[in-house]
This record gives structure tokens, sequence and C-alpha cells, in this order.
């Protein structure tokens, strides 16, 4: 399913600071944009709250997921309120190990080779590159000529529609999208704009 919703629309949203209350109105803008991948990172207000709502509210084609999962326990909390997807800003081998175990998508932060290896062999799906404005889409192209065949790289930190096309050209299947696309407080009718602007560059990467 996460292959499904990567080739609908490699866009993840990242929903840093969502309420519950902003969470159905919030999702069900972005799924009418085209969005099939929606993280509410655990730093923000009630996160499994807002995931519960979010996976209650959208279809089911659209994978709801946590962002900045730190222990196995919020592993297990994250898939207690409907949550599939499990996205880390590092790569520690215990978290990576209770999402598989659980039977969640997996998408670990990477900042090296060696981090990016080794998340691989514990299951990884998808590689969050991370912080990408740091890296750049040289560092994507470097590491994918030696990852194995099919391996997804997302970065994540800095990503506007501008850049969307360097990095896609690089080998980026995958884009995390933070602040650039939702701030906490946004009205429905914000997000659908920076949303619209998003999803036109991806659909002009075709």
């Amino acid at each position: 399913m996460l292959e499904q919703a990567l080739a609908h629309n490699g866009l993840i949203a990242i929903l840093r600071g969502l309420q519950p209350h902003e969470a159905a109105a919030i999702g069900e803008v972005l799924y009418g944009a085209g969005f099939r991948l929606i993280e509410v990172p655990l730093n923000s207000p009630e996160p499994y709250e807002s995931i519960r709502i979010l996976r209650s509210t959208l279809p089911a084609d659209c994978l709801i997921g946590a962002g900045t999962v730190l222990n196995p326990a919020q592993v297990a909390q994250v898939q207690a309120a409907g949550g599939q997807l499990i996205v880390m800003p590092h790569s520690d081998p215990q978290v990576l190990r209770a999402a598989k175990a659980a039977g969640l998508y997996l998408a670990p932060g990477v900042a090296t080779p060696t981090e990016a290896f080794a998340a691989l062999a514990e299951g990884a799906d998808v590689l969050k590159l991370f912080p990408a404005e740091q890296m750049g889409p040289a560092v994507v192209k470097a590491w994918l000529a030696v990852l194995p065949a099919g391996t997804v790289l997302a970065p994540v930190g800095g990503i506007t529609p501008d850049n969307l096309q360097a990095f896609f050209d690089a080998g980026a299947r995958g884009f995390g999208l933070g602040s650039g696309l939702y701030k906490p407080g946004m009205a429905p009718e914000q997000v659908a704009a920076t949303a619209k602007a998003y999803v036109t560059a991806w659909q002009a990467l075709r």
C-alpha cells in the first residue's frame, strides 16, 4: 500500500503542531489535493487523538502515520491510534524493530550511507534523508549509486515547490513537507493553497 501511495503522490504531509479539532478539516483538504501520506509528529498537541481522527475521517487509500517517534512505547501507541507509518528523525534499532514487529511501515531518518544501509537491514521501507537542506541533490545521487536498487530516498527539510525538480532528477521519489506546507494555526483554505502549489510542482515532474 505504501508503494501505491507514493506512486500516486510522493509528497508526505508533516503536520507538526496540528491540534485534534483541526485534524479532520486539514486532512480532508490534503486528501482532496491529492496527498495520500500524512504524518502527525508526536511533539504535536494530543498527537494520538489527531492520528485517530485522521484515520477515521480519510479513505483507506490514505496512509496515516506518526513522526518524531523516539521509542518502542510510542510505536505501540501509534498503532493503537490506527497509525500505519512510523517516521523517525533517527535510526534507533529498537524503534525500527518494534515498528516492523507491529507490521507498520517504517521511514527512519538517515544522514550517512552507514545509517542508510543499517536501516535497510532492519527493514526500513523508506529512507528519510534528513536534514535535506544541508545535504542536497548531490547526496541523493551519490547514495542511490550504491544503495540497493529500488531504495526510496525521501528528502525532508527545506523542500519547496521550486527545488523538487533538482531532487527528483537526482533520484528522489518521495518528499517530506513540513512548514512549507503547514504551520500551526493555518486555516484549511491556506493549507489548500500551499498543497496545490506542491502538487502542481509534483505533477510537473512527470
